[in-house]
């Protein structure tokens, strides 16, 4: 019985040249878009999702060509905040075209190839540990096909939402090794900031300080009645957190129950409430991404190209 080391090449299978086709197809892909932006977090529930359809729509909503791509194959949102959940993918001349969401919001998501109101995958192994890591394997070759198969077309911005995890960071800068910048989602808590930081210092190590930009979300509760706005946790200092690790802090966000309420009907917050402390709060971040983003594309990337 022949081993893997006694066959030549790939034993005329033909996935060597399927690699090597598809990873042409997203470097000509990514090439058309000017700023790559990975949205990430070292733990779930902080509210990455909801900030990254935000930023979206405040970046369209001043022009912006703007995609959105959901990287969590296990509990894809977007496609429901952005209001396409459902809708149906078809195959153009230069690939699989992403419906738009509000302002053209162009979105892809593991949601959309999925039946409604089933569980997305599931991870059949012998054993835990290889269920681990056939995981892993099938989230970054399905990142690569989102990437290179979707005709994303030319774009200003595309946001890449990671699911929570430190892991998926070294995933994502396999594929772009460049991006425009990572913004890390936090709440004032030392549980959020224990792991946040891990996943700050694995991303200086792949993309360097200049990229990374800190968010603070849940930052304080807003009263939907009164306006009033008090402290939410009487947790640590994410600015301070920042400052310690070397990277930008790009704001706080207010605990706002209907930004949820907005979530849950496809809409947006900063559309659907563009008056509240909460909205504001959404733009002043998004303008501190804009200029985190302005000034990584002016430094030289490696080799010498425009970093992305």
């Amino acid at each position: 019985m022949k081993k893997y080391r006694d066959l030549a090449g790939d034993a005329g299978s033909g996935v060597a040249r399927q690699l090597l086709d598809q990873t042409a197809r997203l470097q000509a892909r990514m090439a058309a878009v000017q700023h790559k932006v990975a949205i990430l977090s070292g733990k779930g529930g902080v509210g990455k999702s909801a900030l990254t359809s935000n930023l979206a729509a405040v970046l369209a909503g001043e022009g912006a060509r703007v995609g959105v791509l959901d990287a969590d194959l296990n509990g894809p949102s977007l496609a429901k905040m952005l209001g396409v959940r459902g809708a149906a993918l078809r195959m153009g001349p230069a690939g699989v075209e992403p419906p738009e969401g509000p302002l053209g919001i162009k979105v892809f998501s593991m949601d959309l190839l999925l039946p409604r109101d089933e569980a997305p995958v599931r991870w059949d192994a012998p054993t835990e540990r290889e269920s681990y890591v056939w995981r892993g394997t099938v989230e970054a070759a399905a990142l690569r096909e989102f990437l290179s198969d979707t005709a994303w077309g030319p774009l200003d911005f595309l946001l890449l939402d990671l699911p929570p995890g430190t892991d998926r960071v070294s995933t994502l800068a396999s594929l772009l090794p460049e991006v425009g910048a990572a913004v890390v989602v936090t709440i004032p808590t030392e549980v959020s900031h224990l792991t946040v930081k891990r996943s700050i210092s694995m991303a200086k190590e792949l993309w360097g300080p200049s990229a990374l930009g800190v968010v603070e979300n849940m930052a304080a509760y807003v009263c939907a009645r009164c306006g009033g706005e008090g402290p939410l946790f009487r947790g640590p200092d994410s600015a301070a957190m920042a400052r310690e690790l070397g990277v930008a802090f790009l704001g706080r966000i207010p605990f706002e129950p209907r930004l949820a309420e907005a979530a849950d009907r496809g809409v947006p917050y900063v559309m659907a409430e563009p008056e509240t402390p909460a909205a504001a709060a959404l733009r002043a971040v998004t303008a501190a991404l804009r200029a985190l983003v302005e000034r990584r594309a002016a430094l030289p990337a490696a080799d010498g190209s425009v970093v992305g």
